[in-house]
């Protein structure tokens, strides 16, 4: 079994539907396909949950109709026999009748829930009328009656393999399966979903229920690259990284794998391999347990990040001190990225500012409490590469007319991250591409 993973611009116009369709049909081996929502719909979709929420109804009508009429353009592309032509129609007019609906219902983050859903519900069922009109045998599996997370957001990956594997059961001839990404049902039964790039997670925890040969995601660049290519010029394809690599660069910034992607698969031993739709043929990257090599494969950037240094002579000697730090971040769920010690002072990064206020309130009492923001977090990742010297001295080297902030080294063989502020970022970027990658 293969799980294939197709993202928005991947599916965002009738002709890459028909490369994910050559795509799909380039073997005969039996496989469970992942969409997302058609490329700008999910954003197209906040957008009006926001403009309800504010309580403007006309012009969350206005942007419903403008979606609307993107989708009815969409199918005329798409199919084209009358048959299909209906019936993908009505599907459009099925879901857009709930957006319209929903503007006479008061607003809630469960009905928030609702409507970002349908982007996903839409492309897998067009993308289903689609296939049928060229007679290509398969099933759609609707997420929703397998993919499930519990009370606290996590995915039920035991629920999820016994319900998947029953729902394949009733259809053990068929050798395709289409099904949703990014949506499922949380403990309260009600329509939920796994976040942003929750198309990955859901491929991955697809893979790792159904114990894959192998995950792929397919997306619009082929494969990891070594550095942001929006940003430098010269970048090149990383063909091959362990899960723990690819655990660092997911979280520190690389665009193109969800964070939360790697631990099924790592946990359940499946390979995955970031793919580029318009050019199947190039290698793309390859993620399994296997590091192969040492050395620096590839650096990430962070944005948004925010520092808090909290200083205090009373900290000198004394325990306890880190534990109410800590405590305080734990109180408002905000993760910390970074952090260095002194003799008299704490330095943390953190990527979400929403409880900021009441942090800094709480860790005042503690002592002095200041903040820099507008920093970006560069991570240079590799195997074993704090314990290089000579790579050590590369990055360092690079780096010196930059001025750094904080190093987080040493709490991972794998990865060496640096505070910098973030109008230093893409001559950072460059320094590192041309003094660390040779490029």
């Amino acid at each position: 079994m293969k799980i294939m993973k197709f993202g928005g611009t991947s599916v965002g116009s009738p002709q890459r539907m028909n490369k994910v369709l050559e795509l799909i049909n380039a073997d005969d081996t039996s496989k469970v396909v992942v969409l997302s929502a058609l490329s700008g719909t999910t954003n197209a979709l906040v957008n009006i949950s926001n403009t309800i929420a504010e309580g403007d109804r006309k012009q969350a009508q206005q942007k419903i109709e403008a979606l609307e009429s993107h989708y009815r353009d969409f199918v005329q592309q798409l199919v084209q026999s009358e048959n299909a032509k209906q019936k993908a129609n009505a599907i459009v007019s099925e879901h857009f009748e709930f957006l319209n609906i929903i503007l006479k219902i008061s607003f809630s983050e469960a009905l928030n829930k609702d409507i970002l859903a349908q982007g996903e519900l839409l492309s897998t069922k067009l993308f289903s009328v689609f296939l049928e009109e060229k007679e290509i045998a398969h099933v759609l599996l609707p997420a929703l009656e397998f993919m499930s997370i519990d009370a606290t957001g996590e995915p039920q990956i035991g629920s999820i393999k016994v319900k998947l594997s029953q729902l394949l059961q009733q259809h053990d001839t068929k050798k395709l399966f289409i099904t949703q990404g990014y949506i499922c049902r949380n403990a309260k039964g009600e329509v939920d979903n796994l976040k942003r790039g929750g198309s990955d997670y859901t491929a991955s925890l697809i893979a790792a229920a159904l114990n894959a040969e192998v995950c792929e995601i397919w997306t619009d660049i082929s494969g990891l690259h070594n550095n942001d290519p929006r940003v430098v010029e010269k970048t090149i394809a990383v063909e091959h990284l362990s899960f723990d690599e690819a655990a660092e660069l997911a979280y520190f910034g690389a665009k193109i794998l969800h964070p939360a992607c790697i631990w099924p698969a790592r946990s359940y031993n499946v390979p995955v391999k970031l793919l580029n739709t318009m050019e199947p043929n190039a290698a793309g990257t390859t993620i399994n347990q296997s590091a192969l090599n040492i050395g620096v494969k590839a650096v990430a950037a962070k944005d948004g990040i925010i520092a808090i240094k909290i200083k205090s002579s009373r900290m000198l000697l004394a325990y306890g001190f880190l534990r109410k730090i800590f405590e305080v971040f734990e109180k408002y769920k905000t993760p910390i990225d970074m952090i260095t010690t002194s003799e008299v002072a704490v330095s943390v990064t953190i990527d979400d500012s929403t409880y900021l206020h009441q942090i800094l309130k709480e860790l005042e009492p503690l002592g002095t409490v200041e903040i820099d923001t507008d920093q970006t977090i560069i991570s240079i990742v590799g195997n074993e590469i704090a314990q290089s010297s000579d790579i050590l001295e590369k990055i360092f080297t690079s780096l010196k007319s930059i001025q750094i902030r904080m190093v987080s080294y040493g709490g991972s063989n794998h990865n060496i991250s640096l505070l910098i502020s973030t109008n230093n970022k893409q001559k950072a970027l460059q320094l590192i591409n041309s003094g660390v990658f040779n490029l």
